[in-house]
């Protein structure tokens, strides 16, 4: 099936009858979200929707077509670095988060047809961009955004090894390994990008047994001296309030502390208090789902869009949301948030590209580091979809999330700062 009409599969004229979001908001009607909930449908819409998003990228990868089709477009205030990083933003973010969908095993459902398929397709993308002469070759080598994507590629295969890094070919994986470790000839920043250092490395470390220890734990140790209190890291010495904690933060310091763990390089009591505080967190990004479905557009990088939620997701996938939080209600609240995001028009170009922009195609509001490839940063909501249908996330019958709660009069639980 050619490219253009696989895209259109995924139209969702054709999936659904929702209406459109600001009808949604205007009118308050939630018949048609609390059908899908009735018909077990939002799992269906999700993986549709993860597929509408991220096909662009991994089918085009494995046709050894990603630079020729896919339509690169800077921030209008882009600062000086090449475009050609890019390609490797795209990548390794749409791979962090399809990896635990593509971690279930194979069954002769019409989502498991897709997700074997699209498996094969990751699978051979990643063996056609690091071969010898590819023309889809990632960027590595030079400037310091590297540091960044390669650390969601190496999220990846922590996320989903027998998936995603077992089956490469030999070839592919040493050129991959080598690729990380020429990053160790650049500082990162010190900001949340000491984590990505930190992430790499630990993934190296999972399959050689060895790596640069200061670059391993220098992430650790910063954010450990940024906790600022009640779930919250400042994003360097300054703290910004924006939705850092959950794109970059909290899942790297915990997905990292967990291979530390397994390896005596950390303790158990470090990997808790950093779960308990994502959990802390986690609480705070639920109740900041309005009744409708909306979140604040605060802070930069507001352009990766449902990126924001990947605390919740990755929470709900390691059956570990905070008490008092139902997996349904945020299954619920995902659902409403991303149908809200995702039918708006102009969110994707006539291709199924990602267009810079929130709810909407809006360049002014990406910042002078984004550029389409930083946008697949919106796969990372899609983490709970590596829990198989039977879970709780997607059999319980719907619940109402928090805000939804205290607004149509409900009773629902108060809040009250942490100590850890």
């Amino acid at each position: 099936m050619e490219r253009r009409n696989f895209i259109g599969t995924f139209s969702f004229a054709g999936l659904f009858t929702f209406l459109a979001p600001s009808k949604v908001m205007a009118s308050g009607n939630d018949s048609a979200v609390n059908e899908i909930n009735q018909t077990n449908d939002q799992r269906v819409y999700w993986y549709k929707l993860l597929l509408k998003i991220a096909s662009p990228v991994v089918t085009n990868l494995a046709e050894g077509k990603l630079r020729q089709n896919m339509v690169m477009v800077p921030s209008p205030t882009y600062d000086n670095r090449g475009i050609d990083v890019g390609y490797l933003e795209a990548v390794g973010r749409t791979y962090a988060g399809i990896a635990p969908w593509l971690t279930l095993p194979d069954d002769n459902t019409e989502e498991g047809k897709q997700r074997k398929k699209f498996r094969e397709q990751a699978v051979k993308g990643l063996d056609s961009c690091f071969a010898a002469g590819s023309p889809d070759a990632l960027l590595f080598e030079k400037q310091h955004q590297p540091i960044v994507d390669a650390a969601y590629l190496a999220q990846s295969f922590l996320r989903a090894p027998d998936a995603l890094w077992k089956p490469l070919k030999d070839s592919t994986k040493k050129s991959i390994i080598a690729s990380f470790k020429r990053l160790r000839d650049r500082k990162p920043y010190n900001n949340n990008w000491v984590l990505f250092a930190s992430i790499t490395e630990a993934f190296i470390y999972s399959v050689e047994g060895q790596c640069d220890e200061p670059r391993l734990t220098e992430g650790i140790t910063k954010i450990k001296e940024w906790y600022r209190g009640d779930g919250w890291y400042s994003d360097g010495p300054k703290f910004s309030f924006d939705y850092y904690n959950s794109y970059v933060i909290h899942p790297m310091m915990v997905d990292t502390l967990a291979v530390l763990l397994k390896h005596g390089k950390a303790t158990q009591e470090e990997y808790d208090q950093a779960l308990k505080r994502m959990q802390r967190f986690g609480v705070g990004l639920e109740r900041m789902i309005s009744p409708e479905g909306t979140y604040p557009p605060i802070g930069r990088s507001i352009i990766y869009r449902t990126g924001s939620f990947q605390i919740l997701s990755q929470l709900a996938l390691m059956h570990k949301l905070p008490e008092g939080i139902k997996p349904a209600q945020v299954r619920a609240a995902l659902t409403k948030v991303k149908h809200n995001m995702y039918e708006a028009k102009g969110v994707f170009d006539n291709k199924g590209w990602l267009q810079l922009g929130f709810a909407g195609h809006y360049p002014e509001l990406a910042d002078y580091y984004s550029n389409t490839g930083s946008l697949y940063m919106a796969t990372l909501s899609f983490l709970a979809l590596g829990l198989p249908s039977t879970d709780p996330f997607w059999a319980d019958p719907p619940a109402d999330w928090t805000a939804k709660k205290a607004w149509s009069g409900q009773q629902f639980p108060k809040d009250y700062h942490v100590d850890y």
